[in-house]
């Protein structure tokens, strides 16, 4: 055991007297030491109920002979970051918490972990802990949010941000507004689409890294306590079979959590948190491998915010285990990757069943033939860029309009807001790349507000940055090379014209080489002040986002 090295022989006595100082027993500290990161806070809704389910891990690993240790991680609620400074941390905050995990585990040599999280950047970050360490790991989230209700109607956190563009187009009034932002997010939990919260909760599913359930049963039931306990029995298990994270996080593992998240149609950020896994567990994933899984694997769930199904509803269907059963019938999936149960894909599938086919529909007969996400590539995203085709209306797959130019977030939704966009525009957002913005922030004001305007379905909207799980609409993020490193992105002008054409994976500005050379010669580079040394020593060493903005070694 690792934990030998901070405990045993008589050296170790100063280190025996602290571990008795804090209350335990020789009997105790000669257990297995288990690390149980708790990323609890009292700000993100999705970790509000976190501690409630630690006690069921501790008790659990305790009483299968384990040492439980607790400690804590930061985590940042996007929605209350959404649109503001705060924006920038966000994903920034990946690379931190990944980094204390592993300064926590090394340090105290612990010997297997429960990563205990629920919300965005928290969960990629602990499975990239997982990979780096390599010690026994699993993954228990909080759960997802059950859906609110407002006249007759499921609703969630996209709908009051939509409900904003509404307002400001006067489609409704303020007391409409305030009914909908009390009912939209009416539990703890990871806000109930499939958001990126919930996309990823279903990704540690699906890689085998968390227990079938893991991304749906809701924050609420006491199913989310019993899976809890079943993490610490787990993890007990893979500690005396010798089972760790790079024996589950193969390559074949990877492709498989990419077709299940290509039949959810999830979250755009998987395109960036996936790669970032693999590449802590020394797996190699390009964006056009993922795009290449999303030409061949059918979009078999509409959830919110493309769709009108919520997480409570996929977990009524059978949940994630229901979507990989099915995918394995077409031999879409690998079955015999190794899981956190000890056991394999295909053996975890044995029995499961779809219990409801208007949520996870039938391999002949999808809501599309192709995956929620696609690659553009061109001119303009030499790289490439992502789009959550699935959220984007049928009239919007091709387009071609004038360029609206906007240097960061906030001019961009000072226009929409003051109703200067019109139909037919493509609002380019830049400078809001992983070393522009810096932190490459997610954009849901701008997309909820043109949507809440019924501007979706006419306007088109690119940057360099990214979009939160809840947008919809033709949002195309990712733009790499990123204007900060002087992307094409950095050279669009007023007026030009964008060319669309998701089908055909492309993206292409409709300018000449002559005129953009004549663009490049006078460009400057442009980096916007942080007034953050956390900041500035993030863009220092962060990649592309089509590399996952993960570190340059």
């Amino acid at each position: 055991m690792k934990s030998s090295l901070a405990k045993e022989g008589l050296a170790r006595a100063p280190h025996r007297s602290l571990l008795k100082a804090s209350g335990f027993t020789d009997w105790e500290i000669a257990r297995p030491w288990i690390g149980v990161v708790n990323a609890y806070n009292s700000i993100i809704p999705g970790h509000t109920h976190l501690n409630r389910l630690a006690e069921g891990i501790k008790n659990s690993v305790y009483g299968h002979g384990g040492l439980p240790l607790e400690f804590p991680t930061i985590g940042i609620c996007d929605g209350i970051a959404m649109n503001h400074e705060g924006m920038k941390f966000s994903l920034p905050s990946r690379e931190l918490i990944r980094d204390s995990v592993e300064v926590m585990a090394r340090a105290h040599a612990l010997d297997a972990l429960v990563l205990l999280t629920n919300c965005d950047k928290i969960i990629p970050a602990m499975a990239m802990a997982a990979a780096e360490l390599n010690i026994p790991a699993i993954v228990i989230s909080g759960g997802p949010m059950l859906a609110g209700r407002h006249k007759g109607k499921d609703i969630d956190l996209s709908n009051i941000f939509e409900a904003v563009g509404k307002r400001t187009a006067g489609l409704i009034d303020d007391a409409e507004v305030e009914a909908v932002e009390n009912a939209c997010c009416p539990t703890c939990g990871s806000c109930a689409g499939m958001f990126t919260a919930n996309t990823m909760n279903c990704m540690m599913e699906a890689l085998g890294l968390a227990l079938p359930g893991n991304g749906t049963i809701p924050a609420v039931l006491s199913a989310r306590d019993r899976l809890a306990k079943e993490a610490g029995r787990y993890v007990m298990m893979l500690l005396e079979k010798g089972i760790r994270p790079r024996q589950i996080l193969t390559k074949r593992a990877f492709l498989n959590a990419a077709a299940v998240d290509m039949a959810l149609g999830g979250s755009t950020n998987t395109m960036l948190h996936l790669p970032a896994v693999a590449h802590s567990a020394g797996v190699e994933l390009t964006l056009a491998e993922l795009d290449a899984i999303s030409a061949r694997t059918p979009h078999l769930c509409s959830m919110s915010p493309g769709g009108s199904h919520h997480i409570q509803d996929l977990y009524g269907a059978g949940g994630v285990q229901a979507v990989m059963a099915r995918l394995l019938e077409k031999g879409l999936i690998d079955g015999g990757t190794l899981t956190v149960t000890g056991r394999t894909v295909a053996e975890n599938l044995e029995g499961v069943t779809v219990t409801d086919e208007t949520v996870i529909r039938p391999l002949d007969d999808p809501y599309h033939a192709q995956g929620g996400i696609a690659v553009l590539r061109g001119n303009l995203a030499l790289d490439g860029s992502v789009v959550k085709q699935s959220a984007v209306a049928p009239e919007m797959m091709v387009h071609s309009g004038p360029a609206r130019v906007f240097d960061g977030e906030e001019a961009a939704t000072e226009a929409i807001m003051a109703e200067k966009i019109r139909s037919g525009d493509v609002v380019v957002i830049r400078y809001e790349g992983p070393k522009g913005g810096p932190g490459m922030r997610e954009m849901l004001t701008p997309t909820a507000t043109l949507a809440g305007m019924g501007l979706d379905r006419s306007v088109a909207l690119i940057t360099d940055g990214r979009f939160s799980g809840a947008s919809r609409g033709a949002s195309i993020g990712h733009v790499s090379p990123e204007a900060a490193t002087g992307g094409l992105i950095a050279l669009v002008e007023e007026g030009d014209t964008i060319e669309i054409d998701i089908p055909a994976r492309r993206l292409h500005l409709a300018v000449s080489d002559e005129e953009l050379q004549r663009r490049r010669q006078a460009w400057q580079p442009r980096l916007p002040e942080t007034k953050s040394s956390f900041l500035d020593r993030y863009r220092a060493f962060v990649t592309s986002g089509a590399q996952g903005a993960v570190f340059d070694r």
